[in-house]
């Protein structure tokens, strides 16, 4: 029995749609999460503990670590879009242009590295 080669490129489609939509949307939410001090989970790893949301470091406790609560946050924000970009009919798919996948991380860059500016003190 041979593959529907309809079913096939129209799974290649919205995968398509699904992959530009999450890879935009993660780098804006990112730097959005970054910004905005908006982790879902904040790590300790002086003392091995994860608080819910934004906790500050603890003296005597070592750092507080926001970047895998950023990353979290990042991606499940960015896969409910995609998701919710696959259910859109796919005219309006095709419209989102593939450049995007490129020029947001560039534009996002110089940004980013803004907000990181208190670690590059001298």
């Amino acid at each position: 029995m041979s593959a529907n080669p309809d079913n096939a490129r129209d799974t290649s489609s919205r995968f398509g749609t699904f992959a530009l939509v999450f890879g935009v949307s993660f780098a804006v939410l990112y730097v959005v999460c970054d910004m905005a001090a908006l982790p879902m989970f904040t790590y300790h790893p002086g003392t091995d503990r994860i608080d819910p949301g934004f906790a500050p470091a603890r003296r005597d406790e070592g750092p507080a670590m926001y970047w895998y609560g950023w990353i979290a946050s990042s991606t499940l924000g960015a896969s409910i879009l995609g998701l919710l970009a696959v259910l859109l009919p796919e005219n309006i798919g095709r419209k989102i242009p593939l450049a995007l996948a490129w020029i947001a991380p560039v534009v996002l860059l110089p940004i980013l590295i803004y907000s990181l500016k208190f670690y590059w003190r001298w």
